[in-house]
C-alpha cells in the first residue's frame, strides 16, 4: 500500500483515519475511550471477542490486545497495549475475524490463518488445547484432480466453530456443533470440510453466532425456462398438491422439506426447548400453512422426524402418519405408531420431556419444568370439543405439533366452521395455564421468561390468507397477514385466473437481467440461509429448532439484504433500503424493536427518519449506523443496560427497550462499528478537507434516493400498471418499458449505494470510486431512462393517464407531493406525476457537485484531480443533454395538441421530437400557387411538407440542404435536394434562412451519427459540424421513379443520389449490389432476377455503365445457360461463351464467338455435343450465315458456304473413307458434283 504513490494531501489526510474508539457496552451515556497502547497507524478492520480483540492495519499488520490465555507468559496474557501477531508480518492480510475466544485472519493469496481457544477445534488443529500464534489452515477440495488448495476470501468465527467462504464461493466449516452446517456427528472436526448443501450457490458473505451461522446467498438466476421438479429431491413428497372439488380447486405449494429438523446431540448448553410456532411471514408462497413443532434435545437419541400430511375430509375419518427414526436402535427400521386419543399424545409428550430433562440434569443444567412443556406442546387439547369432528381435528393438529411436522389440512366447509378453528389457537396464555392446572412461569430468571415469550408468540391467533392474494411488498413486518393454521384456502377457479391477469401486469418492475452492473457492483437478489442451535430463534425459521443444514428464510426472500451480522443469540440483517431485519433473543431489547413473535425476521426500529447502513452484532446488544441530515453517521445502540449507581430496579435489566443515540459527533465520522461482549469500537475518520464528509454525502444521498425510487416503484409505478384500461397498447407498452427502464436504473442505484456503503469501510480511495471507474453504467442507465419517459411524454401518455389513474391519485395525493417534492397545493396531479418520473434526471446534478468537492481536496495536479473533475464534467454535460430533451419533448407534445388529428396519427413516433415548423409563415416555397398552404415541419428524423390534408415526409438522412446565392436570384433561398425531389424554400428574413438552415444541417447531422438520444461524452464529439458531409450512406424507398419505384436502396449517396457501394432491392425479388455512379448501376455489380416460373433466378455478376450491363460479366440464366463475355447496353455484345446446359441434359452445347446486340454475329464455334457436331464459321442474326467447317463425330467434314443454318453452293465434303465430294449443295442437302478419292 505504501509503495503506491499518493498526492500529498491524501498521504496527509490519510494519517487522520481508521482511530480506534472503544466503549464499554450497558454502560451509557459515557464517552468513549482511545485503545490504551494503541499508536497512530491507520486501522482498516477490527474484531471483537469476548476478552479480546484484533486490529488490522492499512499496510496489511495484525496487532492482538485484551486477554490472551493462549499465549506464553503472563506479560503477554493481558498485554497492556496490542502487540503485533509476528507470525503474520511478511504476509499482507485483508481482512480478520474473531470467535468467542479465537481469532482467524486472510492473506491477501488466499490463506487462512487461526489462532487462540483450540477446545472445540475451532482453529483446525487436533488435539490442541491452545493455538497460541496464527497457524496456517489447509483447506484442500479433494473433489479437485488434482488436489487444490482452496483460496479464502472471508472468515466469520462462533463460539465453538469457524466458517470460511472460498474464492469460489462456497463455504468451508470446521469446529464443533450443528451450526457446521456439515452431514456429520464426529466432533470437533479439525479438517475443514466444505458446506454441501450450498455448493454451486454464489455465497457473497457468512456470519457467525455463537452457536448458529448465517450465509448471504444469491438468488438462483430465473427458473422460467426449466422444468419445474415434481418432487422434493430430499422427501421425495409432491412440490405441488392439487385437489378438485365440485365448485372450487384446492392447490397448495408450501412443501415443506423437513431437513434440518432434526435433533441433534446435545452440547453442553442443551435444553429441552420447545415450539408451537406458526411458520410466519412466507411471502412467497400463495398459500400459507401451520407449522408446529417440538424438539427434545436428547444426548443418546437423534431422532429425525419426516414430514407427515394429515387430511380430514367431510367423512369424519382421520388419517395420520409419523415416521420416526432413532439412531440408537437399528436405524433402517421406521416405527410407526398411532395415537387413537389425546392420552396417547400426553404420554408419549411425557415420556420425551422427562427423558430430556433427566439428561439435561446429568450435565448440570438447571431442569425445565415439565408441565409448561406440556402445556406448550398441546394447546389445543384444553379447549373443549364441540363436535367430534373437532376434536378429532384438534388431536391431530396437536399429534402433529408433538412429533414436528407439518400439517396441512383440508377442511369441509360443514365439517368445521372458522370461527371453531379460531377457538383452538386464540386461547390465551393464561387460560391455558389454568386449565393445565399449572403455572408457565417457573423459577425467575432470563430462560424461563424466554420460553414464556416464545409461548406468547406461538399461541398468538393467526388470520387467514387466501391463496390469490397478490405478493406486495409490504413497509412494516407487523402488517402482513398470517396464514390461518393448518386450512388451505380455498377458491374458484375464475378467482384463480383473475389473480394471475393481475401479477403478469407487475413483472415487468422485477429486473430479470444480470449484465455488467451485477460483475461490478454487489447483487441485491439475496436469500439468507440459517443453520445451528435456534433455542432463542435466531434462525428465524418461526421455530426454535435446531437446523443441521442450511435452510432459507423465506421471509427475507425479495428484500434485498446486503449484509448480515450474527449477536450471541441474535442476527441482524441489513437491506439497500436502508432497513434492519432483526430475529432472536431480544431479553435486553437487542433486535431494536419489541415485536412478537421474535423467532421470524421483523423491521427493526431505529430511526423514524434516517436510514441505517452499518451494523454490528454483540452478545446481547447491537450497533446501528444511521445517516443523519449533516452526512456524520450517528451511531445508535440498542440491547444490554447495566444499572447506574444507587439505581437498583430490576427492569433496567431488561435493557435498552428503544435504541439510544450515543453522542459522538465530536469524535469525527464513523465509517465502521464492530461489537463483542462487554465492549464495542468504532472507527473513526477525521474529515480533512471536508474529503471524507463528500464521501458520507455521496452515500448517503445516493442511499437515500435508492429508497426514494424503490418507494416510487412499488406505491406509484405498480399500481398504476395493474389499472385498468390504461388506453391503447402502444400506450400500455410505453408505460412498460418507462416501468421496465425505472426499475433497471433503480436497481443500479442500489447496488450503487451497498457498494459505496462497502467503500466507506475500506481504504477509501477515491480512484476506485465505481461512478469514477465505471462511469459510462450509470451514463447509459439514465440516458435510456430518459429516452422511455420522453418517449412515453410526447405520446400523450400522462394525459391518456388521468382518466383511468385519476382515483389513485386523488386517494395518493399526500404521497405523490411528499416522493415528488412538490409543495405548491394547487399543481395539478399529472404534473406532479410528470415530475415525479423527471426525478432522476436530478440526481446527475448531485453526482456533479460531490466529485467536483472531492476533486478539490487534491492538488490540482494530481491524476486524481483531473479524473474527478472529468467525470463531474461528464454528469453535468449529461445532466444538461437531458434536461434540453425533456424540454424537446414537452415542446413536440405541444405541438401535436395543435395539429390537425388526422396527420397526427400517421406522424406521431414516440422517437420523434420537433425542432421547428413554419406556422408562423417565416417559410414558403418557391413557385407556390397563390392560394396553396405550404406547412414545413422539421423533425428529429424528417421534413415534413404539409398541404392542407395531405402531407409529404422527407427522411433528414437522405437530404441535402444547401443556401442560394444572392447572384442566382435566390433570395433568403434553401435549396432541399432529396432523392426524387427538388424544391427551393424562400425565407421571410435572412435570420429565419440562417435558423433554419442551421437546424436542417444540424438535424442532418445527428440523424446521420445515431445520436440523437446519446449524450456528448467528452469534449471532442461534443463539437457540432458546421454542415452534415455531402457524401454518406443511408437507407431510403423510392416512392415516384418508374424504374426504381418501391424500390429501396441501403448504401452511399452523394448530392441526393445513389454513389458508391450499396444495395438495391425491388419488391418482386430483384436486387443489384455493387458500386454505383449519379444515381445508376455503373461499375462492378451483382444482379440478381427471380424467375417465377422457373422457380429460379437470374444471376449476373459483372460490370455496369450507366444503369446498363456493360464490360466484361458473367451472367446465369434460370434456363441452365451460362453466358460468359462482353455485355453493352444490357446485351451480349462482342466476345463471349455461351454453355447451354449440361453433358447429362437433353440439348447441351457451347458457343464461343463473337456477338452483336444479344446475337450472334461474325466468327463463331458451336459445339452441339448432344448431336457430335462442331461448327467453325460466320454467323449472323443467331443463324450460320457464309463460310464455315462442320465437323461431325462420325468422321464427316464440311466446309462451304452457309445460309440459315444450311450449307449452300459450292462446298467440300470429306467421309471417313478419306472420300471428297466437291460441287453444289442445295436446300436439301442433294449432292450434284464430282466425287474424288
Amino acid at each position: 500500500m505504501d509503495s503506491k504513490k499518493r498526492s500529498s494531501t491524501e498521504a496527509e489526510g490519510s494519517k487522520e483515519r481508521g482511530l480506534v474508539h472503544i466503549w464499554q457496552a450497558g454502560s451509557f451515556p459515557i464517552t468513549p475511550e482511545r485503545l490504551p497502547g494503541w499508536g497512530g497507524k491507520t486501522v482498516l478492520q477490527a474484531a471483537l471477542g469476548v476478552k479480546h480483540g484484533v486490529l488490522l492495519t492499512e499496510d496489511g499488520e495484525v496487532y492482538s490486545f485484551g486477554t490472551l490465555p493462549w499465549r506464553s507468559g503472563p506479560v503477554e496474557i493481558c498485554p497492556s497495549s496490542p502487540i503485533l501477531e509476528n507470525a503474520l508480518v511478511g504476509q499482507y492480510v485483508i481482512t480478520v475475524a474473531t470467535g468467542s475466544f479465537h481469532s482467524g485472519a486472510v492473506t491477501d493469496n488466499g490463506v487462512a490463518y487461526m489462532w487462540g481457544e483450540n477446545s472445540a477445534g475451532q482453529c483446525a488443529v487436533a488435539n490442541q488445547q491452545y493455538v497460541p500464534e496464527p497457524n496456517p489452515v489447509s483447506i484442500a477440495d479433494s473433489e479437485a484432480s488434482p488436489l487444490l488448495a482452496v483460496r479464502i476470501l472471508q472468515l466469520a468465527c462462533g463460539e465453538e466453530h469457524t466458517l470460511a467462504l472460498s474464492i469460489s464461493r462456497e463455504i468451508w466449516a470446521w469446529g464443533t456443533g450443528c451450526q457446521l452446517g456439515l452431514i456429520t456427528t464426529a466432533f470437533p472436526v479439525t479438517k475443514p470440510q466444505k458446506v454441501e448443501h450450498l455448493a454451486g450457490r454464489v455465497v457473497l458473505q457468512v456470519a457467525c453466532g455463537a452457536f448458529h451461522s448465517l450465509a448471504l446467498v444469491q438468488c438462483l438466476p430465473s427458473q422460467d425456462l426449466k422444468p419445474v421438479p415434481e418432487r422434493c429431491n430430499q422427501c421425495s413428497q409432491l412440490l405441488i398438491t392439487m385437489t378438485d372439488k365440485e365448485d372450487h380447486v384446492i392447490i397448495s405449494d408450501s412443501h415443506c422439506c423437513p431437513l434440518g429438523v432434526t435433533l441433534t446431540e446435545s452440547q453442553a448448553e442443551n435444553h429441552a426447548s420447545t415450539a408451537l410456532s406458526p411458520s410466519t411471514e412466507t411471502l412467497d408462497r400463495q398459500e400459507e400453512v401451520f407449522e408446529n413443532t417440538l424438539v427434545a434435545n436428547d444426548q443418546s437419541v437423534a431422532t429425525e422426524l419426516n414430514a407427515v400430511s394429515a387430511q380430514i375430509t367431510s367423512s369424519d375419518a382421520m388419517s395420520s402418519q409419523q415416521n420416526v427414526m432413532g439412531t440408537t436402535e437399528i436405524s433402517s427400521a421406521r416405527n410407526i405408531p398411532s395415537y387413537p386419543d389425546t392420552q396417547a399424545v400426553n404420554e408419549y409428550l411425557r415420556k420425551l420431556s422427562d427423558h430430556s430433562v433427566r439428561e439435561d440434569s446429568e450435565h448440570g443444567e438447571k431442569p425445565v419444568p415439565s408441565q409448561p412443556l406440556l402445556e406448550e406442546a398441546i394447546p389445543n387439547l384444553h379447549s373443549p370439543p364441540t363436535t367430534s369432528t373437532s376434536a378429532l381435528n384438534s388431536l391431530v393438529v396437536s399429534c402433529a405439533s408433538a412429533v414436528g411436522v407439518r400439517v396441512a389440512a383440508t377442511y369441509e366447509a360443514g365439517a368445521l366452521s372458522l370461527k371453531k378453528v379460531m377457538n383452538f389457537y386464540s386461547t390465551t396464555p393464561c387460560e391455558t395455564g389454568a386449565q393445565a392446572g399449572s403455572s408457565a412461569i417457573g423459577p425467575e430468571g432470563l430462560k424461563d421468561s424466554r420460553e414464556e415469550q416464545v409461548k406468547q408468540e406461538s399461541m398468538q391467533g393467526k388470520k387467514s390468507s387466501s391463496l390469490v392474494d397478490i405478493r406486495e411488498e409490504e413497509t412494516e413486518g407487523g402488517s402482513r397477514r398470517l396464514s390461518l393454521p393448518g386450512l388451505l384456502s380455498q377458491v374458484s377457479p375464475r378467482l384463480l385466473r383473475k389473480a394471475a391477469r393481475v401479477k403478469t401486469r407487475t413483472v415487468v418492475l422485477t429486473p430479470t437481467y444480470s449484465g455488467e452492473a451485477d460483475a461490478l457492483l454487489p447483487s441485491l437478489r439475496t436469500e439468507v440461509w440459517t443453520w445451528g442451535k435456534g433455542k432463542e430463534g435466531q434462525l428465524g425459521h418461526g421455530d426454535v429448532l435446531p437446523r443441521l443444514q442450511p435452510l432459507c428464510v423465506k421471509c427475507l426472500d425479495g428484500k434485498e439484504v446486503i449484509h448480515l451480522e450474527a449477536g450471541g443469540y441474535h442476527s441482524l440483517a441489513l437491506t439497500a433500503k436502508s432497513q434492519v431485519y432483526s430475529w432472536g433473543s431480544n431479553t435486553f431489547g437487542q433486535l431494536g424493536h419489541s415485536d412478537f413473535p421474535t423467532t421470524v425476521p421483523r423491521l427493526a426500529k431505529i430511526s423514524s427518519e434516517n436510514g441505517v447502513w452499518s451494523i454490528a452484532a454483540g452478545r446481547d446488544y447491537s450497533l446501528f449506523l444511521v445517516d443523519t441530515e449533516d452526512f456524520q453517521p450517528g451511531l445508535y445502540y440498542s440491547g444490554r443496560q447495566d444499572p447506574t449507581e444507587g439505581d437498583n430496579l430490576p427492569e433496567n435489566h431488561s435493557g435498552s427497550k428503544t435504541p439510544v443515540l450515543l453522542s459522538c459527533s465530536k469524535l469525527g465520522y464513523i465509517s465502521r462499528v464492530t461489537a463483542g461482549k462487554d465492549s464495542y469500537l468504532a472507527l473513526v475518520d477525521k474529515n480533512i478537507m471536508g474529503y471524507i464528509a463528500s464521501l458520507h454525502e455521496l452515500a448517503t444521498t445516493e442511499r437515500r434516493f435508492y429508497s426514494k425510487l424503490s418507494d416510487i416503484k412499488s406505491q406509484i409505478l405498480r399500481p398504476l400498471l395493474s389499472l385498468e384500461n390504461l388506453g391503447t397498447t402502444t400506450t400500455v407498452q410505453l408505460l412498460q418499458e418507462v416501468a421496465s427502464r425505472f426499475s433497471k436504473l433503480c436497481y443500479l442505484i442500489g447496488q450503487h449505494g451497498a457498494s459505496l456503503s462497502s467503500f466507506l469501510h475500506g481504504v477509501k480511495e477515491a480512484r476506485s470510486l465505481v461512478i469514477l471507474k465505471h462511469s459510462s453504467l450509470f451514463l447509459d442507465s439514465y440516458t435510456e431512462y430518459c429516452t422511455s419517459i420522453t418517449n412515453f411524454l410526447v405520446m400523450g401518455g400522462f394525459q391518456l393517464l388521468a382518466k383511468p389513474a385519476i382515483d389513485f391519485l386523488n386517494k395518493n395525493q399526500e404521497l405523490l407531493q411528499d416522493l415528488s417534492e412538490v409543495n405548491d397545493e394547487n399543481t395539478q396531479l399529472m404534473e406532479i406525476l410528470n415530475t415525479l418520473f423527471f426525478l432522476p434526471i436530478r440526481r446527475l446534478h448531485n453526482y456533479a457537485k460531490v466529485l467536483l468537492k472531492l476533486a478539490t481536496c487534491f492538488e490540482v495536479a494530481s491524476p486524481e484531480y483531473q479524473k474527478l473533475q472529468d467525470s463531474s464534467s461528464c454528469y453535468e454535460c449529461l445532466a444538461l443533454h437531458l434536461g434540453r430533451k425533456r424540454k424537446e419533448a414537452e415542446y413536440t407534445l405541444g405541438f401535436w395538441k395543435t395539429f390537425p388529428g388526422k396527420m397526427t396519427d400517421s406522424l406521431r413516433k414516440p422517437e420523434r421530437r420537433l425542432l421547428c415548423e413554419s406556422s408562423n409563415r417565416a417559410l414558403s416555397l418557391q413557385h407556390a400557387g397563390r392560394f396553396s398552404v405550404n406547412w414545413f415541419i422539421l423533425f428529429n428524423d424528417a421534413l415534413v411538407h404539409a398541404q392542407f390534408s395531405t402531407h409529404h415526409v422527407f427522411p433528414l438522412a437522405t437530404l441535402w440542404a444547401e443556401p442560394l446565392s444572392e447572384e442566382a436570384g435566390g433570395v433568403n433561398g434553401l435549396k432541399i435536394t432529396t432523392p426524387e425531389e427538388q424544391f427551393t424554400l424562400i425565407s421571410s428574413t435572412p435570420q429565419e434562412k440562417t435558423k433554419w438552415l442551421r437546424a436542417i444541417s444540424q438535424a442532418v447531422d445527428q440523424a446521420l451519427r445515431g445520436m440523437s438520444d446519446l449524450p456528448p461524452y467528452g469534449s471532442g464529439s461534443s463539437v457540432q459540424r458546421q454542415e452534415p458531409p455531402i457524401s454518406r450512406s443511408a437507407k431510403y424507398t423510392f416512392y415516384k421513379d418508374p424504374r426504381l419505384k418501391d424500390a429501396t436502396y441501403d448504401g452511399r449517396w452523394l448530392s441526393g443520389k445513389p454513389h458508391g457501394r450499396g444495395v438495391l432491392k425491388w419488391p418482386d425479388g430483384k436486387m443489384y449490389s455493387g458500386m454505383f455512379r449519379n444515381g445508376l448501376e455503373d461499375g462492378y455489380g451483382e444482379y440478381r432476377i427471380p424467375n417465377k416460373a422457373m422457380n429460379k433466378e437470374d444471376h449476373y455478376v459483372g460490370h455496369w455503365k450507366e444503369g446498363k450491363m456493360c464490360g466484361q460479366g458473367v451472367y446465369s440464366y434460370a434456363s441452365g445457360e451460362v453466358f460468359e463475355g462482353c455485355f453493352q447496353d444490357n446485351m451480349r455484345h462482342g466476345h463471349g461463351l455461351l454453355r447451354s446446359g449440361k453433358l447429362t441434359s437433353s440439348s447441351p452445347s457451347m458457343f464461343i464467338g463473337q456477338w452483336v446486340m444479344d446475337k450472334k454475329a461474325g466468327y463463331g464455334v458451336f459445339d452441339d455435343i448432344t448431336r457430335g457436331e462442331k461448327y467453325m464459321g460466320m454467323w449472323q442474326d443467331d443463324v450460320c450465315q457464309g463460310n464455315g467447317v462442320v465437323v461431325t463425330q462420325f468422321g464427316l467434314y464440311y466446309e462451304g458456304n452457309f445460309h440459315l443454318n444450311k450449307m449452300m453452293g459450292n462446298g467440300v465434303l470429306l467421309s471417313e473413307d478419306d472420300t471428297i465430294y466437291e460441287g453444289e449443295f442445295s436446300d436439301d442437302w442433294t449432292l450434284s458434283g464430282k466425287v474424288g478419292n
